[in-house]
């Protein structure tokens, strides 16, 4: 019973009632005041109430009926433009085919055109999420399975890099034995997500795991126990969960396949993750390397949108770390770019998130902050996006606002780079919370000089004058150039009073305000 009002709730039937009612009311008033001068029989306005009375159920009805086919549709759409996005290679709509309710599909003849079949998979990893079992007993569990399974697939076909089967075709396997790599072999597909649901008293259990169909072994598996409370908000949480998280794991397992490969032999979308993970290792000998592969897939795919965004966040990388001379003209390559990328495929959320990023370097926070919440409208299931979110809001002044964002990003991805420490460690030190940002940028392994210079200034905050002397030294112990002007160029800052905050934070822990006070002291 009380999943029976939380659906009513859901489907806004009390709306619908109360707009009737109102409706109503003054159709009644409109008849009384017309009824003198129409002369109609008296009658007349009994049939007009019993007809009122009559169309008030079927009203809910319709409303109820509607709401089951459509709100799905409507609430995962609602940020997502109708307009088909060519696809990487300018052949048609990107990942949507003939009947996907998700926008993300193949077609209903799986095995009919394998050319077709194989030349999609060359663009990157596909994935069939199979209908989730009720394990409870419960038919009227089975909405729940149902809908869990159709909000993961569309969740899932927000990542672009993603070729996610559709819902028709995952669900003729519904109530099926299956073998799991022979699933594969008949949709194509390299990764299959299974599950099921269990609901025992007011408790309800969600498993999961994701499969390398080809090879039938398991890469990933994971248990959600909630409070049966609000089912609506626990099915949108544990989609939220395990779509990032499938995502996270699929790039991985595709990487791992990629590095095994020769350079030469791979595609265009394992040259662009090959040079992400150079991007992320943030060494000028890494940068040079991932520059290299994304030119590879872009000769290979000129109209890869998302191989140009991610050529223009290796070039402001290398611009912003000074691994190239001329930082004006790397960025305006980037911007070239970008400007690409944003006109083949104007709705690829890692387009925004890179553009939200260039233009936060170059000192533009408005429209940084545009092209991130365009981003993240796209497609907030991206932990990418996500602590991007929580970087910018810190820049702009507003901590502890980013705060709960980078740790929801480390929720979305429990692998997450060690960077995201960094950023949250920086997060809490603009928001004046020293000792956490300590202990934050404590789980970082291989500190960097920028990451011993907030330590430093984070305990001379604290008034732990040694230990802030001690950072002050290996500061530079490990740069030493290193000094207050050179970190804070480095710095995003939109608010002049944080920027001044850090500078006396620096100073006060004995780090040099000029690099020429080193030499002079030397």
């Amino acid at each position: 019973m009380t999943e029976f009002w939380a659906a009513i709730k859901h489907r806004y039937i009390y709306r619908t009632a109360a707009a009737y009612a109102v409706v109503a009311w003054l159709l009644l008033q409109l008849f009384n005041n017309l009824t003198p001068l129409l002369k109609v029989p008296d009658w007349a306005g009994t049939l007009v109430l019993v007809l009122i009375i009559g169309g008030f159920p079927v009203a809910l009805l319709f409303a109820w009926m509607l709401d089951l086919n459509a709100s799905s549709v409507l609430k995962k759409t609602a940020l997502q433009p109708a307009a088909a996005i060519p696809a990487p290679g300018g052949k048609g709509p990107a990942n949507q085919h003939t009947g996907s309710p998700a926008g993300h599909s193949h077609t209903e003849q799986p095995t009919s055109a394998p050319a077709a079949l194989a030349a999609r998979q060359a663009n990157g990893p596909s994935v069939v999420v199979l209908p989730f079992a009720n394990m409870s007993g419960e038919a009227e569990q089975d909405f729940f399975a149902d809908g869990l399974t159709e909000d993961i697939i569309t969740e899932l076909s927000r990542f672009r890099h993603l070729f996610v089967i559709s819902r028709n075709s995952a669900f003729k396997y519904k109530g099926r034995a299956l073998n799991v790599r022979e699933v594969a072999r008949e949709l194509n597909v390299h990764y299959v997500v299974e599950g099921s649901v269990r609901k025992a008293g007011s408790r309800v259990r969600v498993t999961v795991q994701l499969i390398d169909g080809q090879a039938d072994h398991h890469i990933w598996a994971e248990r959600y126990d909630r409070e049966l409370q609000d089912i609506f908000a626990i099915q949108d949480e544990v989609t939220t969960a395990i779509a990032a998280t499938v995502s996270g794991r699929v790039e991985a397992a595709t990487g791992e396949r990629a590095r095994r490969k020769p350079t030469e032999n791979m595609s265009a979308y394992e040259c662009v993750l090959a040079g992400k993970l150079r991007h992320h290792r943030s060494t000028p000998g890494d940068n040079q390397a991932a520059l290299q592969l994304l030119d590879r897939a872009i000769a290979l795919d000129p109209n890869y949108a998302h191989a140009h965004a991610w050529k223009a966040c290796v070039l402001g990388q290398a611009a912003v770390n000074g691994y190239a001379p001329d930082r004006d003209a790397i960025f305006r390559q980037a911007g070239d770019e970008l400007q690409v990328a944003l006109q083949l495929d104007g709705n690829d959320s890692d387009v925004h998130r890179i553009l939200a990023a260039v233009n936060l370097i170059d000192g533009r926070h408005d429209k940084a902050l545009y092209h991130q919440e365009r981003a993240l409208s796209l497609n907030p299931n991206d932990d990418l996006i996500v602590v991007q979110q929580g970087e910018i809001l810190t820049w702009l002044g507003r901590p502890e606002q980013g705060i709960p964002w980078i740790e929801k990003a480390m929720q979305l991805n429990p692998w997450h780079p060690e960077r995201y420490w960094n950023h949250l460690g920086r997060a809490f030190f603009v928001a004046r919370r020293y000792a956490e940002a300590i202990c934050a940028f404590g789980r970082i392994t291989a500190p960097a000089p920028i990451h011993h210079a907030y330590l430093a200034a984070c305990h001379a905050q604290l008034g732990n004058d040694t230990a802030a002397r001690q950072q002050a030294a290996e500061v530079l112990k490990r740069d030493p150039g290193y000094s207050v002007e050179a970190c804070l160029r480095t710095l995003h800052y939109k608010r002049p009073e944080d920027s001044a905050h850090h500078r006396a934070a620096l100073l006060k822990a004995g780090v040099p305000e000029r690099a020429a006070q080193v030499v002079a002291a030397s």
